[in-house]
This record gives structure tokens, sequence and C-alpha cells, in this order.
């Protein structure tokens, strides 16, 4: 099995910065792509950035310039720096990676139980 912990949500001011973790565990062979999610409420979910296992990223333009994901493999951690942020950036942050596990060896995609981020003065 193959367990994803979010962390490093929190309330903060507009302008302020946070950083989230993801850490994946259990019965792992190789992490492919890892991503961040969020989701507003009243909003369906979005994808806000993305990182492969060799390190190309993709962003929302919404986060461009502002949100930085990168991933430390030798610790199956993913982060979102997320500076300069704004009351919209408001949500629940989700990540999800795609894993060959050792047990399930087809690559399947896992998600974390979610982080609340909130941008408020």
């Amino acid at each position: 099995q193959v367990q994803l912990v979010e962390s490093g949500g929190g309330l903060v001011q507009p302008g302020g910065s946070l950083r989230l973790s993801c850490v994946v565990s259990g019965s792992i062979f190789v992490i492919y792509t890892m991503r961040w999610y969020r989701q507003a409420p009243g909003k369906q979910r979005e994808l806000v950035a993305a990182i492969t296992s060799g390190g190309t990223t993709t962003y929302v333009d919404a986060v461009k310039g502002r949100f930085t994901i990168s991933r430390d493999n030798a610790k199956n951690t993913v982060y979102l720096q997320m500076n300069s942020l704004k009351p919209e950036d408001t949500a629940v942050y989700y990540c999800n990676a795609d894993v060959r596990g050792t047990i399930v060896t087809v690559p399947y995609t896992y998600w974390g139980q979610g982080t609340q981020v909130t941008v408020s003065s």
C-alpha cells in the first residue's frame, strides 16, 4: 500500500508565504510524476503544478512566478513553495503521485488527504 501525507497548510496574510510538503510512503518501487491540486469552496479541483521524475515542471497560469514545485527523490517528497499569496489562493491543497509499487506493480495515481490553506487579513 502507498500513502501520501501533506503538511504545511495554515492561515497566512495576503502577500505571505507557505511551504507545503507531501511525503509518499509504503511499498514504493518508483515514483513518476508528482502534482499539487487545489479545490476552493464551490469550485472544481484544479491542477496547480506538476513535476516529472526528471524534474520538468508545469504550472497553471494563475500561480506562475509565485509558486515553485520541487521534489526530493531521496525523501520521496514533493514540495510547493507558495509566495505572494492572494485570497484567491485559499483552498484545500492535495498532492498526488503516479507510483509503481512493489505490491501493486501497475502504475497507479494515489492522493493525499489534503491540507487547508487560507489567505486572509
